[in-house]
């Protein structure tokens, strides 16, 4: 139950001033750095969209796998906090840096998988191998190795959390969990996305990777069916993490631990719900732009129909993240189902509010977008993570500051 206290004392008007400041540095970010007509020219859209999803993963692999906040806690003083704010900002980015180019460029796609690497794909020869081609197609493997990261990282934080090793010290418990969420990422990247990745390429790595095995079933072998997949799962588990206070799953916890029931509840309950929820979102689709078809282009293409999916969904993650750490998961009602019901409702329009800011002509201005639906190049879901990871950068590194004044430096 929500601090009856602490929810009188919130300024809601105070949250949305931090809301606007926000945006505005965001808007600063994506102006120096992804804005396709300024400096960095990042957003290629693969490259920066990978630079960005290895970022995020970064702040999750910190905060919710190595659980940082056990030896990074210390006074509460305003200085003390925003000092400690920016060495974490400066060492996130240096994660990314040691993740994108030394991980997978340097040493995995030198010495294992080629296509990890651009250097290794143009060294390899034949179509696709020019410089900009390659470094998109390896910005694509390495962005869906991070969904599969995500999902992973945040199913595991969720559903088992410190089991089974709720009685190891810290350091097992840690380096157990990496290696755990680490090999079952790799499992499920090889078995959702390495396919798709291996038919990049002209001759297809038929020897590496099979076909899409997902190919008759969802109408592609694009990924995006996978990634789609991944980020309506991922909703239902941001939804019971940010607004539900871990409900229904807290009911399978034993002494406030996790447990392999509900770990596997969890799992399963919000993947069925993924599947679900894309059933939905790709029928809505088919009621506004009709029946999509094999070779069919931008809103006409199943691929498009799936990553689109994974948009939206990303549009409701980003609204229950703004509504959980800017306006303190309002209401916060004694009733537990009444207060999840209606934040559900509101993340569900504030992600509709996105969507509809998204695909406006204020996002021409603000975002240099093309207006109008699938356009050349445009993924949403780029701005979508750069957003999350501020949001996240606030509350963890900063403890919330300047929103929470307050703050004991503990993740809720």
């Amino acid at each position: 139950m929500p601090n009856d206290e602490a929810a009188k004392r919130f300024n809601y008007f105070f949250g949305l001033i931090n809301l606007a400041v926000a945006f505005c540095i965001f808007w600063f970010l994506w102006y120096v750095f992804m804005n396709p007509n300024t400096v960095m020219k990042l957003y290629t859209p693969m490259y920066g969209f990978a630079l960005v999803a290895v970022f995020l993963s970064g702040l999750i692999l910190l905060t919710r796998v190595l659980e940082y906040d056990l030896w990074a806690t210390g006074q509460s003083g305003v200085q003390n906090r925003v000092f400690r704010g920016i060495l974490w900002i400066a060492l996130s980015f240096l994660l990314m840096i040691f993740i994108n180019y030394f991980l997978f460029w340097g040493f995995i796609g030198k010495f294992g998988i080629a296509y990890f690497s651009p250097d290794s794909i143009v060294a390899g020869g034949g179509i696709g191998a020019e410089p900009f081609v390659a470094r998109e197609n390896a910005s694509t493997a390495v962005l869906y190795y991070c969904a599969a990261f995500l999902w992973i990282a945040l199913f595991w934080d969720l559903g088992f959390g410190k089991w089974p090793w709720q009685k190891a010290g810290t350091g097992v418990r840690v380096w157990s969990k990496l290696f755990a969420v680490t090999f079952f990422t790799t499992l499920f990247y090889i078995i959702l996305f390495h396919p798709h990745v291996c038919y990049l390429f002209y001759p297809a790595q038929s020897k590496a990777g099979v076909m899409p095995w997902w190919e008759t079933m969802a109408g592609t072998g694009s990924a995006f069916f996978s990634l789609g997949l991944i980020l309506c799962t991922l909703l239902w588990i941001v939804f019971s993490d940010q607004l539900w206070e871990g409900h229904p799953w807290k009911r399978l916890e034993e002494n406030g631990e996790g447990t392999f029931v509900k770990g596997f509840g969890v799992f399963i309950g919000t993947l069925t719900l993924g599947v679900i929820l894309l059933f939905i979102f790709t029928k809505i689709f088919n009621l506004v732009w009709e029946e999509p078809f094999v070779g069919g282009q931008y809103t006409d293409g199943p691929d498009w129909r799936y990553i689109h999916a994974g948009e939206i969904a990303g549009f409701f993650i980003l609204a229950a993240f703004i509504l959980r750490h800017y306006f303190n998961n309002f209401p916060n009602t004694k009733n537990l189902w009444l207060r999840c019901v209606i934040r559900t409702l509101i993340a569900v329009a504030g992600g509709m509010l996105i969507y509809w800011f998204y695909y406006s002509p204020l996002a021409t201005f603000f975002l240099a977008k093309v207006e109008g639906f699938a356009q050349p190049g445009d993924t949403p879901l780029v701005w979508t993570l750069l957003f999350l990871s501020l949001i996240i950068i606030q509350a963890e590194f900063f403890d919330g500051w300047p929103i929470k004044a307050n703050s004991k430096g503990k993740r809720p």
